[in-house]
């Protein structure tokens, strides 16, 4: 399968400001998009790749005053499999985890695990540990919280969203992701481009998603407490600790979103996105 997928953001600045933007698909070995994904600006503008901390693709540039639009268009191979459920896979003792699964285990801006310790073990600690109990977790935060566009806040956290009991995808993800910490169980904050492909009509607008990837049995595995379902068609952008890692664009200076367009989809029945 072969899915076809990209964004376009459009920006109004008042003044010339410094962007940092991470919308290209996360490098896979062996695993490209055709053409390659870069991100064209318009107009367009001197800029700098780099990898960050966490191996992310990210671009920075300093945007003009005035209209400024950041797109991505590409398509990308895919088995089209669901995301895989491997039932047998093991919680690891600390002393037993590989270095670089460590940072998924502390606490982070948006997902306290230190202050949501107590619940954690209240509502987990008795189950068995590994991927049973990983998607008990994910069972119960997938039911706590009620979804909506109009509970989107910037400023909220997994302690908030566990109060408050309402939030959007990111919220799912970072109550997910404290509460499995608070486990001793690493895990980490992923947003992406995630498709509708085989999932029943109708279908909401194209935006980005949020989930989440644990550590287990020795491999990261995917989690999505949002949908708590296996999905196809998922092209991760970026992973960190938690949102504030990888925001898909950081504007240092005022602007307006004028305008937001993404889209991830089968390649052989979509009509390519002017």
């Amino acid at each position: 399968m072969r899915i076809r997928f990209g964004c376009e953001m459009g920006y109004d600045f008042p003044q010339p400001t410094p962007v940092i933007a991470r919308l290209n698909s996360f490098p896979v070995k062996g695993l490209a998009a055709v053409p390659p994904d870069v991100l064209t600006l318009d107009p367009p503008l001197p800029v700098r790749t780099f990898r960050d901390v966490f191996g992310n693709r990210t671009v920075r540039f300093v945007a003009p005053a005035g209209a400024v639009t950041l797109s991505v268009h590409a398509e990308i191979d895919d088995d089209g499999a669901l995301d895989p459920v491997v039932a047998d896979a093991a919680e690891h003792a600390v002393e037993d985890l590989p270095e670089e699964a460590l940072p998924f285990l502390v606490a982070s801006r948006y997902c306290e695990s230190d202050l949501l310790s107590d619940e954690a073990w209240s509502l987990f600690g008795h189950l068995e540990p590994g991927w049973s109990r990983v998607q008990a977790i994910c069972d119960y935060v997938h039911g706590h919280i009620t979804f909506g566009y109009g509970y989107a806040h910037v400023d909220r956290t997994a302690a908030d969203a566990f109060a408050s009991q309402r939030g959007v995808c990111r919220d799912y993800a970072h109550l997910f992701v404290a509460f499995c910490r608070a486990l001793n169980i690493p895990t980490r904050y992923c947003t992406g481009y995630l498709s509708f492909i085989g999932e029943p009509e109708p279908h909401g607008p194209g935006d980005f998603a949020a989930w989440t990837e644990v550590y287990l049995g020795g491999a990261w595995h995917v989690f999505d407490p949002r949908n708590n379902a296996p999905r196809r068609g998922r092209i991760l952008v970026a992973r960190g600790r938690d949102a504030a890692d990888v925001p898909l664009t950081h504007t240092f200076g005022s602007n307006r979103l004028t305008q937001f367009r993404v889209w991830a989809e089968d390649a052989r029945t979509s009509v390519p996105s002017d």
